[in-house]
């Protein structure tokens, strides 16, 4: 019999070798490492054969590798800009000037009505043009009138009248330079006149006008600095406190990236509008602009007007501006809104403006225009308002309605602009920011507001339906129709040309100037203080008639800048004189397929993320001295290490960077190009090219034999050859195009003609010495082509023709190997742009909804491309695996895309020729993984495997993101969300590292609750009577249904809440448009009254962001008993913020930081500390990761990738820009005074007639409280 000293013994070492939990001793990182090396060996096997990577590279053995010369790119690409915009200048500048012949031979005996071609009533015939990207009538040009403006007054017609006779040097212009864009001349009096001619688009609203954009307001005059001061005294309560704000956001409208701006109100004291502005002025950029209408509309009057408090503080600081150099250093104005002054203050201008010649002010320089805006009907005397503006050569406006406000706000612009009327000769060339087309930038609320309501209403009819199954099913049915959408077409960072309504534009303009030094102006003047005369006399004029303007797409401009010459990662943008994107890979100027509020004013320094650590807007100095140098256009290269991320923001890497910058010549623009750097070997390209023509004779071939077939692709946006006129010659497909011009090569007479031969500069407009002028018509048949790019694609078509050649079917073992991993195909993409695939269909698989090709057609831009790169740099033979990116995890139809680079050259002399790939189904990885991982055998000492159940085995790419796991579920997830404690292991330990990527164009959504209400309160005291009676009906009716007096099973509780303009309740008997739109609750509590606000309608919380996989649609409610609360809605206001999240990088370590096991020693603290063994797969890009189950923690707190709006500021981005603002460069241009403006007399704005003071205005401030008196006695 055994002793039981020895039983127990046994038992002892039974439970020991067991250990905790029923677990072995340990995970071996042996064992992980001949898994990871078998899943490695097999894979790689795989792509060898599928992609046949060594016959690719045999393919490529006659290339040669070349350096890539950044500084001789950079001067290529700025040449090239450069005479595409001199081109454009000429163009304009003949516009200029025929629309001032006309104007100062025009008859001004004109008598509406005048037929013209309106592009709203449009009768003409449409074609749709490809260069114009919509219909179009090339014979003609039509007018656009704002609706504010009626088309049959005098001044319009007048103007229409001569303008009409532009369409001739519209028409000569694009005969003469087929690469223009729209031309228009944008008249002073309202009217756009447009060529070619359109159909205006009426939805959803018109509210252009030319006058407000900013090539018109830019060259209308030079830059200034504005502060309007607002009067928010007691008086100005009502529809005038509205007027007011309009007129404010109608001033603010007028101004650009190169002014600068204020707002102060003032009654006994004043006050910045926007605090943080305090004592300055700030750049006039579209999110300042839009931080100071928010504003404004809140915006409270209250005591008595103190002027000279708020004149002398607006003269000192416009003053101390001078003095400090600061601003535009140009023009200055102040303007004042107001409903009445009780003086003139004229020892204040005289102090501060007349100082040159305080006794006659006229001759002297007057530093600061004063414009006067008097509101309201009542208005007894007008004279010293009128006064301040006309002593300070400025213009008075009196407005009485909302709907003059637009118009006569304009009338400043005219005024800025007699300077430089008065000149004559000089006509300053403006090049804009980048903008939207046609779109106004204050249609972004509006559209995002329309979206709200849409999202909202199917909110609320989804809540009506009674049945709870039913609700639910159409409610998963939403959830998983957005979150597909969102998924595969509408991605935060993805600027898809395809999800964009919006053409990107830079636009050439000039001002045109009236000749005439004299005009006869008719007035009404008043005789004896009893009636109106009508009287004409002649007087000294200084009259803007318009701008004349050319767009340039900013797609043109990027045809220029060589995409194929600078590789893998490498690329070129241009910057402005204020230190804005003009042109760069990151600008993503739309969210939501909506423009973001402040698109075109992203600083370089806000896009070039340099690596060194620092929390966010603490740009490194290296960045801004790099900066100071591109905006002030000098010529010179740099070195910076960066970080960059991609795949719409969620993988992210290193690169030192070689950046090459030089200026534009007469443009503001400054060109950057950035090529990256791996070691020590500098930056080397692919040169083969295939002679087309000795080829052809040589072997009697045609070059289009390369390209048979369909199953091939060329980059969409890169330019091979091509039409100046694409009227003749439609393609259907950029492929079509290119096999068209392959064969046109076998015509006798070919020739190489280049993009930029075209453009025509007349004598007095054109450089001296200039070899490349054009004063003739191009031919309808003229094209251009670009032949080291066109050479490089047949070269590579024909090395990769076999490639894809239906003749090269697999053998035996490649269905067997079809079978085992389930590829479907393979392909091929080449530095040129050519993109090749094979199919490999199997029998009774379903066919992915688009196709590989349709997908991926753009070469070295795609995301698995550059990754085969940067991978190549890390591990040179091996794969890189990726699957989609998405919480929902993998299916059947999930595909696992593999791809290798394929590099060619000696020593550090290397450089990508192509990258092969394939797919596979994500199931057949699945079943290999396990496979793999759940045998021990032939592994010796291997006592677990990922059968076991306290093990947890994935594959995880080199940005942190599942590949394969025990669950398909977790394929595409981020591992931190799986386990976030062993994520930060990883990260602790060497592994990954973690790197913070700031994005500074982030859109952020804030509750329009906590923004102070933009409602028309035009009676404030029947507002104040409503509110008040809402609240004592709601409390009434709370006390009857707390006390049992009314009782209903199907009631809905009342509240003691005061009823808003934002809170109006949805009747749910009601689907009214208009309810809906102001709509804002639904309470319908079936339990108990104080549910909480998050009961519901989570999705808009109240700083939702610009990325949090924000494109995942929002979450209607609540889990469990919240099911049957229905929404709350929330109505939300996008905004510019800044935001910041953690990605993550593999690191490239050494055997020792994985081999390490998993020691279980029976204390679980210890065993925690490292729960895992990790093991690098070869030839991949993924590591494969065993995690002991015990150590998993439940913690509700997982680690994402996902954004967070940065709160480090403790005040608004726009603050904080506004308190550490960029240094800039001013215009080069700044016309402010001139002496003969003083003989320009009186012409600041009519005297108004006035209105008295009806008897019904004087009651209606009684009868106004008469109600609420009566509703206190009662």
């Amino acid at each position: 019999m055994q002793s039981p000293f020895l039983t127990s013994v046994i038992i002892t070492l039974m439970i020991l070798a067991e250990g905790p939990s029923g677990r072995t001793e340990r995970i071996s990182y042996n064992t992980v490492k001949s898994w990871a090396h078998k899943l490695g060996f097999e894979l790689s096997l795989l792509g060898k054969y599928v992609t046949r990577v060594q016959e690719l590279e045999e393919s490529y053995r006659q290339a040669e590798v070349k350096p890539r010369d950044g500084a001789a790119l950079v001067q290529e690409i700025a040449k090239d800009i450069g005479f595409l915009m001199e081109s454009k200048i000429s163009a304009v500048k003949r516009i200029m000037d025929v629309a001032e012949s006309l104007a100062e031979n025009a008859s001004n005996d004109v008598k509406p009505p005048v037929m013209y071609h309106n592009a709203k009533d449009n009768n003409l015939t449409m074609t749709y043009s490809a260069h114009f990207g919509r219909r179009v009538n090339l014979n003609y040009s039509n007018f656009h009138i704002p609706t504010n403006v009626y088309n049959q007054s005098y001044n319009v017609v007048t103007a229409i009248t001569w303008a009409q006779k532009l369409n001739t040097t519209f028409m000569n212009n694009y005969d003469l330079d087929p690469s223009l864009s729209w031309q228009y001349f944008g008249s002073a009096t309202g009217f756009m006149m447009q060529y070619p001619a359109i159909s205006w688009n009426m939805e959803p609203v018109d509210l252009f006008d030319c006058r407000t954009r900013n090539w018109y307001i830019e060259a209308a005059a030079s830059p200034k600095d504005i502060l309007i001061l607002v009067d928010n005294s007691g008086s100005m309560t009502g529809i005038r406190k509205e007027i007011a704000r309009h007129v404010v956001n109608s001033i603010l409208d007028t101004l650009g990236n190169n002014d600068f701006v204020n707002v102060i109100k003032f009654s006994n004291e004043t006050r910045e509008v926007v605090a943080c502005f305090n004592n300055t002025l700030v750049q006039a950029n579209l999110a300042n602009i839009r931080e100071l209408k928010t504003a404004m509309g809140c915006v409270d009057t209250d005591k008595i007007a103190n002027f000279s408090i708020v004149l002398r503080q607006a003269f000192e600081l416009l003053e101390n501006f001078r003095e400090q150099r600061k601003g535009t250093l140009c023009n200055q104005a102040i303007m004042l809104v107001t409903d009445g002054v009780p003086e003139n203050y004229k020892e204040i201008f005289a102090t501060y403006n007349w100082r040159a010649n305080s006794d006659d002010p006229d001759m002297g320089d007057m530093p600061v225009r004063v414009f006067t805006y008097l509101i309201g009907r009542e208005v007894p005397d007008v004279r010293d308002v009128r006064w301040m503006a006309c002593a300070n050569r400025g213009y008075y406006v009196h407005l009485s309605t909302m709907a003059e406000v637009s118009e006569k706000v304009l009338n400043y612009i005219p005024v800025m602009a007699r300077p430089l009327v008065l000149r004559r000769t000089d006509h300053p060339v403006i090049w804009t920011p980048v903008y939207a087309d046609v779109t106004d930038p204050i249609m972004t609320d509006w559209l995002w507001q329309q979206r709200e309501r849409s999202y909202q209403r199917e909110l609320v009819e989804t809540h009506r339906i009674h049945n709870p199954e039913t609700r639910q099913r159409l409610m998963n049915l939403r959830e998983e129709r957005e979150r597909r959408f969102f998924q595969k077409h509408k991605r935060t960072y993805d600027q898809d040309d395809v999800l964009q309504e919006y053409r990107l534009m830079t636009t050439v303009s000039v001002p045109v100037f009236n000749r005439r030094p004299n005009a006869n102006i008719t007035e009404q003047v008043l005789v004896n203080g009893a009636y109106w005369v009508t009287k004409t006399r002649e007087t000294r004029i200084a009259e803007l008639l318009g701008v004349a303007g050319i767009d340039v797409p900013i797609k043109e401009i990027e045809k220029l800048m060589l995409p194929h010459m600078l590789g893998v990662n490498g690329y070129a943008f241009i910057v402005t004189n204020n230190g804005y994107i003009l042109i760069h890979p990151d600008l993503r100027p739309v969210f939501r397929n909506i423009l973001k509020p402040a698109y075109n004013s992203v600083d370089m320094a806000e896009v070039e993320l340099i690596d060194d650590g620092t929390i966010p807007r603490n740009f490194s100095k290296s960045l801004l001295q790099f900066r100071d140098l591109v905006i002030n256009q000098s010529s010179g290269m740099t070195t910076l290490h960066t970080k960059y991320h991609y795949d719409d923001m969620q993988r992210v890497g290193r690169m030192r960077r070689d950046y090459f910058y030089t200026s534009i010549n007469n443009t503001p623009f400054t060109v950057v190009v950035s090529l990256p750097v791996h070691g020590h070997g500098g930056s080397y390209r692919v040169h083969a090219i295939e002679e087309i023509h000795r080829y052809q004779h040589q072997r009697d071939k045609d070059a289009t034999d390369y390209f048979s077939g369909s199953n091939w692709r060329v980059h969409p946006d890169w330019t091979y050859c091509g039409y100046h006129y694409d009227g003749d010659h439609s393609f259907s497909t950029p492929e079509e195009e290119l096999l068209h011009f392959l064969r046109r090569t076998r015509v006798p007479g070919w020739k190489w003609m280049d993009m930029n031969r075209v453009g025509s500069h007349p004598p007095e407009h054109s450089h001296s010495g200039s070899s490349r002028v054009n004063t003739s018509k191009v031919e309808r048949t003229s094209y251009y082509c670009d032949r080291n790019l066109l050479l490089s694609l047949v070269f590579d078509a024909m090395v990769t023709e076999w490639f894809a050649n239906a003749s090269t079917v697999r053998e035996e073992k490649g269905k067997e190997l079809q079978q085992r991993f389930g590829f479907t195909l393979a392909f091929v993409a080449t530095h040129s742009g050519l993109t090749r695939w094979q199919d490999f269909p199997i029998e009774n698989d379903t066919q992915p909804e688009d196709h590989f090709g349709k997908l991926h057609p753009r070469a070295i831009d795609e995301v698995w491309y550059k990754r085969a790169v940067e991978q190549y740099y890390v591990q040179p033979d091996s794969f890189v695996f990726s699957v989609p990116i998405d919480d929902a995890g993998a299916d059947n139809e999930t595909f696992v895309t593999a791809s290798h680079a394929i590099f060619i050259g000696i020593g550090k002399m290397k450089a990508p020729a192509a990258v092969v790939g394939f797919q596979f189904k994500h199931s057949k990885l699945q079943s290999l993984f396990r496979n793999i991982t759940y045998s021990c055998e032939g592994l010796g000492n291997c006592q677990r495997s990922c059968e076991d159940e306290g093990l947890h085995c994935y594959l995880v790419d080199n940005n942190g993101y599942v590949v394969a796991g025990e669950n398909s579920s977790d394929a595409g997830k981020f591992f931190g969300q799986i386990n976030k404690h062993v994520m930060l292991s990883l990260v602790e330990n060497g592994i990954f590292d973690e790197i913070e990527i700031h994005d500074y164009q982030a859109v952020c959504f804030r509750d329009e609750k906590k923004i102070c209400s933009h409602g028309n309160i035009l009676l404030t005291p029947l507002k104040t009577l409503e509110r008040a009676a809402n609240w004592v009906l709601g409390s009434l009716a709370w006390i009857w249904v707390k006390s049992g007096i009314w009782s209903s099973a199907d009631y809905a509780y009342a509240y003691p809440y005061p009823k808003d303009d934002d809170d109006e309740q949805i009747d749910e008997e009601t689907e009214d448009e208009d309810e809906e739109e102001d709509g804002i609750m639904v309470e319908e509590v079936k339990s108990k009254p104080d549910v909480p606000d998050e009961k519901a309608n989570a999705e808009k919380s109240h700083e939702t962001n610009d990325q949090d996989r924000n494109d995942e649609e929002p979450n209607a409610e609540t889990k469990g008993e919240k099911d049957n609360q229905p929404p709350q809605i929330k109505r939300t206001r996008p905004e510019t913020c800044d935001q910041k999240m953690k990605l993550y990088l593999l690191q490239n370590v050494s055997a020792d930081k994985y081999d390490i096991d998993c020691v279980s020693v029976g204390d679980v603290e210890r065993d925690c500390e490292r729960p895992y063994v990790v093991q690098p797969v070869d030839s991949s890009n993924m590591i494969l990761l065993v995690v002991d189950a015990i150590c998993l923690k439940s913690d509700a707190e997982k680690l994402t990738v996902a954004p967070k709006e940065v709160d480090d500021y403790k005040t608004s981005p726009a603050c904080y820009k506004a308190a550490n603002s960029l240094p800039r460069r001013r215009p080069d241009s700044c016309i402010r005074n001139h002496t003969k403006e003083r003989e320009i007399k009186d012409l600041c704005g009519g005297a108004s007639r006035g209105i008295g003071i009806t008897l019904l205005s004087m009651l209606l401030p009684i009868l106004l409280t008469v109600p609420s008196s009566l509703f206190a006695f009662f």
